[in-house]
């Protein structure tokens, strides 16, 4: 299985009293978004299961791939690693499954994935992360497949 976990674009800050999943994307934000949206629709197989926060902005980065997408909770910012695992049906699913979010979320289910010291690996903002889970007569491994970032591209 592959899960693909994509950090929404950059967003603006918050302001006095608003609720953090309202705040949208910044214009760099914007062109993030659309530069790995770019990249992700020449890489992701057909069937990719897209789940997404139900935060403004990662909406706004999901619009950009322009592909149909399931909001999901277990992806906001106060979901757990092991929400979002549960979401994506890691290791069993049989699609390629894209979920855009946030951190802490995201790095802390990178570092759960590949067995990392820390708890939380670091994520860019508008950075995909590429992870495939495969077995082996050893058992099963996770194995990173790469990383991009808007800049990279």
């Amino acid at each position: 299985m592959d899960l693909i976990l994509w950090r929404h674009a950059e967003a603006h800050e918050a302001s006095p009293g608003e609720d953090d999943l309202s705040r949208s994307l910044t214009p760099r934000g914007e062109r993030q978004a659309l530069r790995m949206a770019n990249w992700l629709e020449r890489q992701l197989p057909e069937g990719t299961r897209i789940l997404c926060s139900p935060a403004k902005r990662t909406e706004q980065t999901a619009m950009a791939l322009g592909r149909k997408y399931k909001l999901s909770a277990s992806v906001t910012p106060q979901g757990t690693a092991d929400m979002l695992l549960t979401a994506a049906q890691w290791p069993v699913s049989k699609n390629t499954v894209l979920v855009i979010g946030h951190q802490p979320i995201l790095g802390e289910t990178i570092a759960l994935l590949l067995g990392l010291q820390k708890l939380e690996c670091a994520v860019k903002k508008g950075a995909v992360w590429w992870l495939r889970s495969r077995s082996r007569l050893d058992g099963d491994q996770t194995i990173l497949v790469t990383v991009q970032t808007p800049d990279m591209l």
